[in-house]
């Protein structure tokens, strides 16, 4: 497996275009978790999810749940689509080190990055989310176990609700083991409380949902696209991480992800306002030209919707 990361890694910082298809098997089948942690840099692990949508074969585990071993504990990133995927993470852990886990830190307010707090709380480990984050997951909690429960079947026993035991608004900085980490809301992106986790002496962003790029990146009804390009360009690029773990697929470096993030974001905001510019509809918004991004996972499912949404948020721009 690490090997298999080793060549990821090396094709895409050579600029070569990696698709990953919604049909490869299980990586882990002994696991609920749909792969096996990999080490991406010495001391941050992560256990890539499926690009796909979560099913029953992944579990859910669709995004990435990453962990970083300090001197003294572990800092988990995202808790799981589930209390099974938070255990079986948990079980990972242990079998890379005998520390703790010390902290758990939600990525956004969505069901695959807190629905796992129930685990990760009944260990008593503090859960450190974004107040946005933490508040959109308040709101949603209920539906977001429901749809687990109609998609995971078994694996969803034992899942419960727990909110985060803490909230930050801007940056909070974890010194642990000799390690600073930067827990960081950089600005609007791809869903409220956004958050990043960067670690400047070793130049790792677990970068979370602000980037993607090998599915196609979802935009939801109130996203801010104009916000999101503007958060890159200000704020997140800014940092020049060399290495960059996003919410999906595996691990790559800045300028893939700004490739298929900013520069999608950037291309369609131009699709939709020529269309605009051109007298052009919401029906006819669904047909702008996205063949250039059509090698993305989920690309058939997100594509026309990601165009809808963009010309509503433009019409009034």
């Amino acid at each position: 497996m690490r090997m298999r990361l080793a060549w990821l890694m090396a094709a895409t910082w050579a600029g070569m275009p990696l698709s990953a298809s919604e049909d490869i098997a299980d990586q882990y089948p002994q696991s609920v978790l749909y792969s096996k942690p990999v080490e991406v840099i010495p001391h941050v692990f992560s256990a890539i999810g499926a690009t796909a949508p979560p099913t029953m074969e992944n579990a859910g585990h669709n995004n990435n749940l990453s962990f970083i071993v300090t001197g003294d504990g572990v800092i988990v990133v995202n808790s799981g689509a589930s209390w099974k995927l938070a255990e079986a993470l948990h079980a990972e852990i242990r079998a890379v080190t005998a520390q703790p886990v010390r902290l758990v830190i939600n990525e956004n307010g969505q069901g695959h990055s807190m629905l796992g707090n129930g685990y990760w709380a009944a260990q008593g480990v503090p859960i450190l989310a974004h107040e946005e984050a933490a508040a959109e997951f308040a709101d949603g909690s209920a539906q977001d176990l429901a749809a687990l429960q109609r998609y995971a079947g078994p694996n969803a026993e034992g899942t419960v609700i727990a909110l985060p035991s803490e909230t930050f608004t801007d940056r909070k900085v974890v010194e642990m083991g000799g390690v600073t980490v930067e827990v960081l809301h950089l600005g609007p992106a791809h869903s409220p409380g956004d958050t990043q986790v960067w670690i400047p002496a070793w130049s790792m962003m677990i970068a979370g949902d602000i980037a993607f790029h090998e599915r196609m990146p979802p935009i939801f009804e109130g996203t801010c696209t104009s916000c999101w390009i503007e958060t890159w360009e200000t704020a997140f690029a800014p940092l020049a991480p060399t290495y960059v773990i996003p919410g999906h697929g595996h691990p790559t470096n800045l300028a893939q992800v700004t490739r298929y993030t900013h520069d999608y974001l950037v291309d369609l905001r131009a699709k939709i306002g020529a269309h605009l510019d051109a007298g052009g509809d919401l029906a006819g918004a669904y047909y702008v030209d996205q063949s250039a991004w059509a090698h993305l996972d989920t690309f058939e499912e997100l594509a026309t919707k990601n165009a809808g949404v963009v010309f509503a948020e433009m019409e009034f721009e």
